[in-house]
């Protein structure tokens, strides 16, 4: 499990990034979700790798 928490806002980022962290369950600066840590998420977080920092979660 990894724990993905966003650090930067989305004003100024693409449309297609806004439905990444959307898809992901990011809504606010310091917010956070707990998601599997398998391709597809992985594939997300690395369109938003700017926007977001991950660690491993319990």
């Amino acid at each position: 499990m990894i724990r993905i928490v966003q650090k930067r806002s989305v004003i100024g980022i693409t449309p297609k990034q806004r439905k990444v962290l959307e898809a992901l369950g990011l809504r606010k600066i310091g917010g956070s979700v707990v998601h599997k840590d398998d391709k597809a998420v992985q594939g997300m977080i690395h369109k938003v790798s700017h926007l977001v920092t991950v660690e491993k979660a319990d």
